[in-house]
């Protein structure tokens, strides 16, 4: 089969192409540019645990602390222990470690320089044309759209993008500076200040008792980002007001550790280097659909975040953990019944999941940002209240910014399809990440297996006492042999693990886990055989069976190549991403570019993605 083809190379695009390798599906990425990341420190991103766990390696900095000040007066300090910190990391990097480890992936391919400006798609896949300088016809499986806010995909599905524009507004600065509450140690040969590997992360309300707001975040190598609260519609920001906020807020937090310190005199903070500054402005839109025929969106495609500090990356990069194992399944078993119910629920989920985020912030701006009226002098409403909400957003947890659970997913059995048991995660939810052995004795922890590493299925074995056996000893004991038989023989790759405990779970439950790190089902002791109902609600099998009607064969509508030749089918497209010329096979030489963009065809049995909703 062709492989799958991602437009677009930001987080998300490379984030999919990487989780796709790992489910043993081919990819090729379509970059627009020339796949050098430009280094610029005032634009990073915040990445939840769970999320940084199934990357590779980032060089970013967690936060041992969020402290919230009003004015003068520290309202809250959240320690944070290294599991649920979060990870700030500059998105140039991020990029950067993410190409690296594609490159050591055999089955995904980055072709820089090529910009999609054309999309259609037949019953058996889909064909994108790349523009001049690269102007060439690619033939794949699937296309996901990953081409950022002003998606070229997305325009050529006909897929409104509803929202509001400019919800939020933050001048932004990147400094090398020494803070008053940072926490390090002097170098022992010329002296200077080595930062620690972790920092506090500060969000400082009304400063010096003047209305405002600023944030400081902790990055890699002694930097900081700061972040000032602007008004969503207002002038640009000049240099020389810039290095005014920069002084003012420096000045100001010198004077009150000096206080916080019992000091008269102000703790000087130091030099300071700017190294980069920018405007960031938050968004809120999200497409009607996600998913058209055998064309998906995903990242700033499909939705655009980020107000009162709800993670935008870290989204998209749960849209791509949790589009690749479906995608997987969908191209190793073919495109059925199951696959259309297995890539409609990766629209139901998370679009689902951004719906409520977004609701969730639309609910708390007026309040936070004190512009509801009377509604800012209700009970609880006061300081505290505010600084609340926004340290949720910042820290990932709450209505604003807790991982989303899918509560109402297709894909788990159908109730009284299996024996199930209450555990401390419902169906649907994330699970908690618990250290675990697998069947070869290796040890870790349960999300180092998750994005495609332990293949499409999970089994999380509930067994006290077996953190001090040997592997070969507990393997053969009790339902060991059954379950390692069991997941053998099922229709998804799966993985058998073991832990001592789980939050919420008697001894021999066990948890059937989603590659994305969502529980299925949770069963009892003795009820292997119900791995089976797991595996075909995990494959879409189950609901397909009971509710998809089989659809008739739409007619198959070839790709037009650039000189009106047609494209041809699967058979004879190029496989592994190669490129075609018209009429021709392999590398040729590249089609003729020019052609006007067209509308992609509406899969087989769906709606056009057009509608009349603003």
């Amino acid at each position: 089969m062709d492989p799958v083809i991602v437009i677009g190379a930001g987080p998300a695009g490379l984030a999919l192409a990487l989780a796709l390798a790992r489910h043993a599906v081919p990819s090729v990425v379509l970059d627009a540019t020339d796949g050098s990341s430009p280094p610029r420190a005032a634009r990073s991103c915040v990445l939840r645990p769970d999320t940084a766990a199934w990357l590779p390696a980032l060089p970013g900095v967690r936060w041992r602390s969020w402290r919230a000040r009003y004015r003068s007066r520290l309202v809250e300090d959240v320690p944070l222990a290294p599991e649920d910190a979060p990870l700030h990391i500059e998105q140039h990097a991020l990029e950067r470690a993410l190409r690296t480890a594609l490159a050591q992936e055999p089955l995904a391919r980055i072709v820089t320089g090529s910009h999609a400006d054309l999309l259609e798609q037949d019953t058996t896949g889909v064909t994108v044309h790349t523009r001049e300088p690269n102007a060439v016809w690619w033939r794949g499986s699937y296309a996901v759209g990953c081409d950022g806010a002003r998606s070229t995909v997305r325009k050529a599905l006909g897929v409104r993008f509803p929202g509001r524009t400019a919800v939020e507004r933050h001048a932004v600065a990147a400094l090398r500076v020494r803070l008053p509450w940072e926490e390090g140690a002097y170098g022992a040969g010329d002296g200077a200040w080595q930062p620690g590997p972790t920092g506090a992360a500060l969000l400082h309300r009304d400063p010096d008792s003047r209305p405002g707001e600023v944030t400081a975040r902790p990055l890699a190598g002694g930097l900081w980002r700061l972040d000032w609260l602007l008004p969503p519609r207002g002038d640009l920001v000049t240099p020389e007001e810039m290095l005014e906020r920069i002084r003012n807020t420096l000045e100001v937090w010198s004077d009150e550790a000096a206080r916080d310190g019992g000091s008269a005199e102000p703790r000087g903070i130091g030099p300071w280097e700017l190294v980069d500054t920018g405007v960031h402005t938050a968004h809120q839109r999200l497409a009607r659909h996600w998913r058209v025929g055998r064309v998906l969106l995903a990242g700033d495609a499909a939705h655009l975040t980020g107000a009162l500090g709800v993670p935008g990356v870290d989204e998209g990069l749960r849209d791509a953990a949790n589009l690749a194992w479906k995608l997987s399944l969908a191209w190793h078993h073919g495109h059925d019944d199951a696959a259309e119910v297995l890539l409609d629920s990766y629209e139901s989920e998370r679009r689902g999941a951004l719906v409520t985020r977004l609701r969730a912030v639309d609910q708390a701006l007026p309040a936070v940002r004190r512009t509801g009226g009377l509604r800012g002098l209700l009970p609880g409403r006061g300081a505290r209240a505010p600084l609340g909400m926004l340290t949720d957003g910042h820290l990932g947890r709450g209505p604003l910014g807790a991982p989303s659970g899918y509560a109402r997913t297709p894909l788990t059995p159908a109730r009284g399809a299996t024996g199930t048991v209450p555990v401390g995660t419902a169906p649907g939810a994330p699970v908690r990440d618990v250290p675990v052995t697998a069947a070869d004795g290796s040890r870790g922890m349960l999300r180092d297996w998750l994005a495609g590493k332990g293949g499409e299925l999970l089994a999380l074995l509930v067994a006290p006492g077996t953190g001090v056996w040997d592997s070969r000893h507990w393997l053969s004991a009790g339902v060991m042999p059954e379950l390692v038989s069991t997941l053998d023989a099922l229709p998804v790759r799966g993985t058998l693990l073991v832990t001592e405990e789980y939050p919420g779970a008697a001894a021999h439950t066990v948890l059937v886990i989603r590659a994305d790190g969502h529980l299925t089902a949770a069963l009892p002791a003795g009820r292997t055989a119900d791995l089976w109902a797991c595996a075909d609600a995990l494959r879409g099998r189950a609901q397909a069976d009971r509710t998809v009607p089989a659809l008739p064969p739409g007619p198959a509508r070839p790709a037009v190549e650039g000189n009106g030749t047609a494209a041809g089918s699967a058979e004879n497209a190029p496989a592994n991403g190669t490129s075609r010329a018209p009429g021709g096979t392999g590398d040729a030489p590249a089609a003729r570019a020019g052609s006007a963009p067209q509308r992609a065809l509406p899969g087989p049995g769906r709606p056009d993605a057009t509608d009349s909703d603003s």
